[in-house]
């Protein structure tokens, strides 16, 4: 059953709404008007188990979806090992953005993944700074990023970073899963000037994970020759 979720600034509160044949037991919140410091331990406080699966997130926040599913992946990314695993499902929401779908659709194998709560209280906590200064310019602001074909732009670049997620090597994590995350950020607030900011991150991340796979194909190649 979900737990009531207050809005900033408004003084109303929602409180759990039961469950029926056509509704998941955890439905979908009507606007998740939080601060973006408090969003993912809202999204842990909502899920009290240990885990959350993708799927259960996925059914709760409905066309705010794509957001919040970045907005939780991408943390344990910049974990050694986590990448190549929780790439495969940011690559699916990335195709799914860049089709046109307003709600994610994942598949069994992607559903049934699940998120440490532990994990994302974790991150919530050491980025909680970092957070408070996005608050200060997050915002609703229509523009290119909030309108179909520019999400749809916003699609192919998380393809981009969700490939050069799931390929391994070292130092090619961090740089493209912080500029999603700031991306997702872009997403669940409606803002595009914040969504254009976290395109130019991500970008910029994943070019330079490009250019440290091809130096270490290169040198790969280069040790290839010395020895043969």
């Amino acid at each position: 059953m979900s737990r009531p979720i207050q809005r900033r600034g408004d003084a109303r509160v929602h409180g759990p709404v039961p469950a029926s044949a056509d509704a998941p037991a955890t439905a979908r919140p009507e606007g998740w008007d939080l601060p973006i410091s408090r969003l993912l331990p809202a999204i842990a406080a909502r899920f009290p188990a240990a885990r959350a699966s993708l799927g259960d997130l996925a059914q709760t926040f409905g066309d705010r979806a794509f957001g919040m599913l970045l907005l939780v992946l991408c943390p344990p990314c910049v974990l050694p090992g986590m990448s190549t695993v929780m790439g495969v499902p940011i690559l699916i929401l990335g195709i799914q953005l860049a089709m046109g779908r307003r709600v994610p659709r994942l598949p069994g194998f992607a559903a049934r993944q699940s998120i440490r709560r532990e994990d994302l209280l974790r991150f919530a906590n050491r980025a909680a700074p970092w957070f408070q200064r996005l608050e200060r310019i997050a915002r609703p602001r229509p523009g290119l990023f909030t309108r179909p074909e520019g999400e749809r732009m916003l699609g192919w670049l998380v393809i981009y970073a969700a490939i050069m997620l799931i390929l391994p090597g070292p130092m090619t994590n961090g740089p493209p899963a912080m500029g999603l995350i700031v991306l997702a950020l872009g997403l669940i607030e409606h803002d595009s000037r914040l969504a254009a900011i976290g395109a130019v991150l991500t970008l910029a991340g994943s070019l330079f994970a490009t250019v440290l796979y091809l130096l270490m194909g290169w040198a790969a190649l280069q040790a290839l020759g010395w020895l043969f």
